[in-house]
C-alpha cells in the first residue's frame, strides 16, 4: 500500500495457468485494487482467455471488477497460441464449469483507457501476456501516460529464452507491441524469465492447497501442479508461480533486486526475432564508438529474486 491506501492495478493478461494464479492472488491482497482486466490471445485464444478470466474470478469470489475481450492476434504476426503448455482449455484441462459471469460491453482498450483515466490516483499497470492491447493503448490513447506510475510486466529474458532460445514467449508472440511498450514514457519494471523461473513452491504446500477444502485454494493448488505435458521427464518442476511474481512485485518491490538498464527488442526477422536485449556493460563498445549511440529506453530490469519472500507472501496471501 501507499500512504495506507491500496494501489490502483490493471492486469491484462492471456489467462493460462500462471495468469490464473496471478489473479488469485491479485483479487485478495489487501494492498492491490484491481480497477479492471483486460484480456488477449496469447497462452490460448482470446475468446478461452476470456472464459478462464472469468473462471478464476468466480471460483475467487472476487468482487465485480470489470473484464473485457481485447485483441485477437499480434499487430502483424498470426495467433501462435501455448495451448501445448497450458492445455487445451488454455488453464490446464481441469475441466472447471463454464462462468455465469460476462465480460463487459466495451474493447479492451477502452476499457484500458476509461479505468486509468478515471482512477483517483495513478494506476500500476501490469501485462502478464503478449503486450498488444497495451501497444494499442499507448499509439491510440497517448494522453493516458499522464496517470499511469508505472508499467511491471513479465515478459522478456536477460539471458535464455523460452520460445526461442533467445526470446521469451510473450515479447516474441508479437514483439512489435513490446517495442511499444518500452517507449512509453513512463517508469517500467521487466519481470523476466531469469527470475519468473526461479519461483518455486514448495511441493508439499502444493499438496496442502490441493487438499484444501476451500475452491480458490484448490484451484491454486492444481494451477502449480500442473505440468507442461509436451515434455519428458521433469525438467520444469511443478510449484511455478510464473506470472503470479510479477504480482507480488508490485505488492513488495523489495523482493528483486533491478537495475536501470537499456533494453531493446529485435523486430527483424530470423532467429534472434523477440529477443530483448539488455545492455549490461558498464562502458560503450567498439560499435558506439565506430558508429555513434542510439539512445535506448532505461527499463528496471530484474536481476534477481528472494525466492522465499515471495512464495511467503503469495501462501500468506491466499
Amino acid at each position: 500500500m501507499t500512504d495506507g491506501q491500496p494501489i490502483p492495478v490493471i492486469i491484462d493478461c492471456d489467462t493460462g495457468v500462471d495468469d490464473a494464479l496471478a489473479l488469485l492472488f491479485a483479487v485478495r491482497h489487501p494492498a492491490l485494487d484491481v480497477r479492471a482486466i483486460t484480456c488477449v490471445a496469447g497462452n490460448t485464444d482470446v475468446d478461452g482467455v476470456v472464459r478462464n478470466t472469468l473462471t478464476v474470478l468466480e471460483v475467487a469470489g472476487a468482487g465485480d471488477i470489470p473484464v473485457a475481450r481485447g485483441a485477437e492476434r499480434p499487430l502483424i504476426e498470426p495467433v501462435r497460441t501455448a495451448r501445448h503448455v497450458h492445455g487445451e482449455d488454455g488453464m490446464g484441462d481441469l475441466g472447471l464449469p463454464a462462468p455465469t459471469r460476462v465480460p463487459v460491453d466495451v474493447d479492451a482498450v477502452t476499457l484500458l483507457r476509461r479505468e486509468i483515466l478515471a482512477s483517483p490516483r495513478p494506476v500500476t499497470l501490469i501485462p502478464t501476456a503478449p503486450l498488444t492491447n497495451i501497444a494499442l493503448l499507448l499509439r491510440t490513447h497517448p494522453e493516458v501516460t499522464r496517470n499511469i506510475e508505472r508499467i511491471v510486466f513479465m515478459g522478456g529474458a536477460v539471458a535464455t529464452g523460452n520460445a526461442t532460445p533467445v526470446a521469451e514467449f510473450n515479447v516474441w508472440h508479437d514483439p512489435e507491441a513490446a517495442a511499444v511498450l518500452l517507449t512509453a514514457g513512463v517508469p517500467i519494471t521487466m519481470y523476466g524469465l531469469d527470475v519468473f523461473k526461479r519461483v518455486l513452491v514448495p511441493a508439499g504446500e502444493v499438496q496442502r492447497l490441493r487438499t484444501s477444502p476451500e475452491a480458490s485454494l484448490r484451484l491454486a493448488g492444481e494451477l502449480l501442479a500442473h505440468r507442461d505435458p509436451a515434455t519428458s521427464g521433469d525438467p520444469t518442476p511443478m510449484g511455478g508461480l510464473g506470472d503470479a511474481g510479477a504480482i507480488c512485485a508490485v505488492v513488495d518491490p523489495k523482493g528483486i533486486t533491478t537495475e536501470a538498464l537499456p533494453v531493446e527488442v529485435v523486430l527483424a526477422p530470423g532467429p534472434a526475432r523477440g529477443q530483448t536485449i539488455v545492455d549490461r556493460r558498464p562502458r560503450p563498445g567498439e560499435s558506439e564508438i565506430h558508429e555513434g549511440t542510439r539512445e535506448q529506453p532505461l527499463v528496471d530490469v530484474a536481476l534477481d529474486v528472494d525466492v522465499e519472500r515471495y512464495v511467503n507472501l503469495y501462501l500468506e496471501t491466499l
